[in-house]
This record gives C-alpha cells, structure tokens and sequence, in this order.
C-alpha cells in the first residue's frame, strides 16, 4: 500500500507528545514506515515548513529539519501537466487549489490512501480514498476499492497460475 501524507500530518507527528494528534500522525507513519511506501509532494515540505514557522513559532533551522526529514520519503515534483490536472480536479469537484494539488500529487504518486485531516474522511478520487487519521472509524481498515484496469501479473501469482494449468 502506497500512502500520501498531508502536511497536518507531518506538524502533528513533529508537535507535543500531549496532543493525541501527534500520536495518531506517528502511528500513520509507523504503519507506513518504509520509504518506498509513503509519499509527500514538494507542497507538503513548503506547507510544513510554513506551518511550524508561523503558526508553532518553530525556529527556522527546526523547520528545515522538518522538510529535510520528509525527504526521506518519495516526494512528487509537480509538473505544468499535473498543475493543470488538479485545476481540472478543483473545477470539477469543488476543491480548494491547495487540496486539489494534494489529491493530484497522490494519484501521481500511484497512491491509494491519502490521510489528511483537510478533506472528507471517505471521499473516493478514482482508487485513492480519503483517510482521517484523528477520525475513530480511520482506525478500521479501508474498504477495497476495484481496480479499473486488472492488475498486473506479480511474479507470485504468476506462479501460481502455472502450477494450476
């Protein structure tokens, strides 16, 4: 499973230990600990940034660390064509710019969960759905959505196959 994590995530992971919010985003990135499998997008590194700069009054060496750790992770480049496809996702269903980038950056980065607290917990972008990790029914697992198109073979099932013909 591929996760795209929001910047309220990253402030929240990163904020005090008595805010049941920092354990919610701690326990998301526990879940999804492994670089390959969680996604952030250059907006998250800036919005985390300016969050924990003007908002949390963090000094400007401890908001940078802040974004450099996130590098850990894959972060999506958004290019003028994907720009163009989350204004398309704004016009047509009704989403902030901002989130509409989010949502884009996500489906660009093959995700099929995206855990924000922004957006409608449950929401349905093609395969990516909407998780809000503060939410209790979050911690029930996300229901399976079909794929479009099959998908493809793993070497796994690939054998499998065989072992059946």
């Amino acid at each position: 499973m591929r996760a795209f994590v929001d910047s309220n995530i990253a402030v929240y992971a990163l904020g005090p230990e008595d805010d049941p919010r920092c354990w919610g985003a701690r326990a998301v990135l526990g879940r999804h600990g492994s670089a390959c499998e969680i996604v952030v997008s250059t907006q998250v590194m800036l919005e985390t940034y300016n969050v924990l700069r003007r908002k949390k009054k963090a000094l400007p060496a401890q908001a940078l660390a802040a974004a450099r750790m996130l590098m850990r992770y894959e972060v999506v480049t958004p290019s003028a064509t994907a720009a163009l496809a989350a204004l398309t996702l704004a016009a047509e269903h009704g989403l902030p710019t901002d989130d509409a980038f989010i949502v884009q950056a996500a489906l660009e980065g093959g995700c099929d969960t995206l855990y924000s607290e922004d957006l409608q917990a449950g929401r349905r972008f093609g395969h990516l759905v909407v998780v809000n990790p503060f939410d209790a029914a979050a911690h029930e697992p996300a229901p399976t959505v079909p794929a479009a198109t099959p998908p493809s073979v793993t070497p796994r099932a690939a054998a499998k196959r065989k072992r059946k013909t």
